[in-house]
């Protein structure tokens, strides 16, 4: 008797990694990131509690054979574990002396932040198996950024907040500082996020993720409008956040990308950025001239002073703690001075070897975005892990002009792609392990 095994479209599709951490994008990105649940004893958000049992399914998953957890060395999950380990050694050093109460509820409740977005990127490098559901799981991203920038719009074109239509009586808020701030005479709003800065930057991550899928659909013969829509959302947004920090990510997105990009990807985008921009022009008076200037008086500007006046604080403090560093979220406003500059401000609180490891951890992501590229032969795979390494370009420019780490959106978004990352480079190197005849895990060590 001969039997024909069906194709893999044809079976059903059970939950697995992408599915549930389809969920935890859902919560991150559209509940505001100031409404924590009630009832807890630290401010945590529904987003949190989500990737806190995203690390325990992780943890319990390796238990057991059966449940497609992939097994095996892989660099993100390496450094990921490198990560957790200096910020333990930098808890452990932190509280073996005094520290004042308040500074200690501070970096018990960093810990427990520290272990959510770490239990996050495992899971994802560990539990999204294949690039199809990674594929999936991305595309929810970019969905809910094109949400997300539509609240932003609303904030902006129509000074209407919706985030006030999302106080659901299980959550309350942390603050009630306004979404919308002033910046040369325009509202720079921040959608669901903590600042308009942070919204900036996450726009900035998730505009190649959006043209990605777009030149996929196009080359593929499916519908891409509705790609190439969230795309000029998710630009819009960017736009509407009136962020220097957002519009120095994008230049180096476009640096990576066009590297990397075919003659006429770039060309396609050169002349839809340059339409965009005057649709922006032409709907939005003097905002395109207002982002400009944010360059062009950069020498005068009162914010960059004020960012440069700290540095010899920061230095007389890190010489203190210098390898370990003093605590996590240990140095806070208003009782100590804001450093906006989470490189500035991660040295001083985790020390050298912290700092170290949170930029490794980004890097080695980098890193597996481009193997994953150099190893495939499928060029949307290929085009995937250009797009992830320049996504996560972003964050490593946004620390250097603001504490990125602090907000609590655009963190959970950087452990994400990096977990993404992690989980491209598993599934093409299975793929390849496949073709040879190897095993499509090698053995864990």
């Amino acid at each position: 008797m001969t039997v024909t095994a069906l194709p893999d479209s044809a079976l059903r599709q059970r939950a697995d990694g992408a599915t549930i951490t389809a969920f935890f994008v859902v919560a991150l990105m559209i509940i505001p990131a100031r409404m924590v649940l009630r009832g807890l004893p630290l401010s945590l958000t529904l987003a949190d509690v989500i990737a806190l049992t995203l690390g325990l399914c992780w943890l319990l998953a390796h238990f057991s054979a059966g449940l497609s957890m992939a097994k095996g060395r892989s660099p993100v999950r390496t450094s990921v574990f490198v990560y957790l380990t200096a910020m333990l050694a930098t808890y452990g050093y932190a509280t073996w002396g005094y520290l004042p109460a308040d500074e200690l509820n501070l970096t018990d409740h960093a810990l427990v932040l520290i272990l959510a977005h770490v239990g996050l990127a495992l899971l994802i490098c560990d539990g999204v198996r294949g690039v199809d559901r990674l594929n999936l799981l991305l595309k929810v991203l970019v969905v809910m950024g094109a949400v997300v920038s539509v609240v932003g719009a609303c904030q902006f074109i129509l000074a209407w907040d919706p985030t006030r239509l999302l106080e659901l009586p299980i959550l309350r808020y942390t603050s009630e500082d306004s979404f919308v701030l002033e910046r040369s005479e325009f509202r720079r709003v921040a959608a669901t996020m903590g600042h308009p800065i942070e919204f900036g930057v996450v726009c900035a991550m998730l505009l190649p993720l959006a043209a990605h899928f777009g030149f996929r659909a196009r080359e593929n013969g499916e519908p891409q409008w509705r790609w190439w829509t969230c795309a000029a959302l998710i630009g819009a947004g960017l736009m509407f956040s009136v962020s220097r920090s957002a519009m120095l990510g994008i230049i180096g997105v476009g640096a990576i990308l066009f590297f990397g990009w075919s003659a006429k990807q770039r060309k396609t985008v050169i002349l839809v950025s340059l339409g965009f921009l005057v649709a922006m022009r032409l709907l939005v008076p003097g905002l395109v001239s207002a982002i400009w200037g944010l360059f062009a008086n950069f020498g005068s500007d009162d914010s960059i002073r004020y960012r440069l006046h700290d540095y010899a604080i920061a230095g007389h403090e890190i010489t203190k703690h210098f390898w370990l560093g003093r605590g996590v979220s240990t140095w806070y406003a208003p009782k100590h001075q804001v450093f906006d500059n989470q490189y500035i401000l991660s040295t001083l609180e985790a020390g050298v070897i912290g700092v170290a490891s949170i930029v490794a951890m980004f890097v080695v992501a980098m890193y597996s975005g481009l193997r994953a590229r150099f190893l495939s032969a499928d060029p949307a795979t290929r085009d995937l892990g250009l797009t992830l390494t320049a996504c996560l370009v972003v964050p490593l420019i946004g620390a250097a002009t603001f504490d990125l780490l602090s907000f609590a959106t655009v963190t959970g978004l950087s452990f994400l792609l990096i977990g993404a990352a992690g989980s491209l480079l598993r599934s093409v190197r299975a793929a390849t392990n496949l073709r040879a005849g190897s095993p499509a895990d090698p053995p864990s060590v």
